[in-house]
């Protein structure tokens, strides 16, 4: 009897030591990783790339401070490596924190990075998302997701939205305030309707948007140029009777709602689910009606100085419905420019300096490159 106990001790030990050493990986609470809609490629100055956004939330109850963010492909290649100063530069948060603050993250909150991936070609990829964090005991932790598919379909080909020039092509991927980095979530869903927004300014024969100090609406270039349809399309909507101030001192004293942001405007439906957007359009300058067919180089209205506008030009993006705001913008390709030059910085333009003149104006067929200056010759 003493000995089958002994024996049974013995098995019980036996079977219980591998339970007993067995080691897991250790889990940590981290970050929810997402991409809220499916990217399309864009080709810019001949290359292409994927411009999206990554949502990051902090779901532990830690806080958790971002050191690193790798994008990469199928292969386990990484396409781009964020850390230090670029790092800090591609990420937003919704409470404007500055500085190594933005990577530092209480639970539940939330940040943006804004990502532009180079790619071969405009073919379909897959591509993960992997950041390095530490948490309040310093420890070095991983996390992988925000897995997306791109989307491919045909690339919508538009005629310029604008006649003549030099028109300057404003906007820049890397302002803190522009289109690219402006959140709207007034559907219930997070949406960036000017991912792709250009604002058009024209300039005078050597620099500078508006003669004498231009502080009327009237001094700018381009004040009231007319705003042609950039493809054989449908008017999808118009919106109307918004006032323009008198002076731009007068424009920057009063907080526009956020329902009037767009101006009068005008949206074409392109099909397939793309739609044309012309902002800030003058009073009384728009010539088309829902419903209306319109054909490339038509003119539908005028640039204008209303609603949320730092001075008359014309704001145009494309869109994934015809909503000015709760929309995802959407790339394309602008036919028919030359590329005369570019500035350099917003400052030289912002300055009235000359931009630096290509050696020769080249053809474009793309969606323009940042602080590019282009001809769009007759339009039709």
């Amino acid at each position: 009897m003493r000995f089958w106990r002994k024996g049974l001790l013995a098995t019980l030990v036996l079977l219980a030591a591998p339970a007993a050493i067995a080691q897991r990986a250790p889990l940590h609470q981290s970050f929810d990783l997402r991409v809220p809609w499916t990217p399309e490629p864009v080709v810019v100055a001949g290359r292409a790339s994927l411009v999206y956004e990554l949502h990051l939330t902090n779901e532990a109850q830690d806080t958790l401070t971002i050191q690193r963010l790798e994008v990469l492909d199928e292969q386990q290649r990484v396409l781009v490596d964020l850390s230090g100063g670029e790092l800090i530069a591609a990420v937003g948060r919704a409470d404007r924190a500055k500085g190594d603050d933005r990577l530092r993250m209480l639970p539940g909150m939330s940040a943006v990075a804004y990502l532009s991936v180079p790619l071969a070609d405009t073919a379909a990829v897959k591509l993960r998302h992997r950041v390095v964090y530490t948490d309040q005991a310093k420890h070095n932790l991983t996390t992988e997701g925000g897995n997306l598919t791109s989307a491919i379909r045909a690339p919508l080909l538009l005629g310029p939205p604008l006649r003549g020039g030099p028109w300057a092509a404003i906007y820049d991927a890397g302002w803190e305030r522009g289109h690219r980095r402006v959140l709207y979530t007034t559907d219930g869903s997070v949406k960036v309707p000017g991912r792709f927004a250009i604002d058009w300014i024209l300039l005078g024969p050597h620099g500078g948007f508006a003669k004498d100090k231009g502080e009327l609406p009237r001094q700018w270039f381009g004040y009231a140029a007319d705003v042609i349809a950039v493809a054989d399309a449908t008017v999808a909507s118009t919106g109307e009777g918004i006032a323009e101030p008198t002076t731009l001192a007068e424009g920057a004293a009063h907080k526009v709602p956020l329902e009037n942001a767009a101006g009068n405007y005008v949206a074409l439906d392109l099909g397939d689910g793309r739609y044309a957007f012309y902002e800030h359009l003058k009073p009384g300058s728009i010539r088309v009606k829902t419903g209306q067919q319109v054909h490339r180089g038509e003119v539908i209205g005028q640039l204008g100085f209303t609603g949320e506008s730092t001075g008359p030009h014309l704001h145009f993006h494309v869109s994934d419905a015809n909503v000015a705001l709760a929309a995802e913008g959407l790339p394309y390709a602008l036919t028919s420019f030359r590329i005369l030059g570019a500035y350099t910085s917003i400052e030289e333009f912002a300055e009235g300096r000359p931009w630096t003149a290509a050696v020769s104006p080249v053809a474009g067929s793309e969606f323009p490159a940042p602080l590019s200056v282009v001809d769009f010759g007759n339009s039709r």
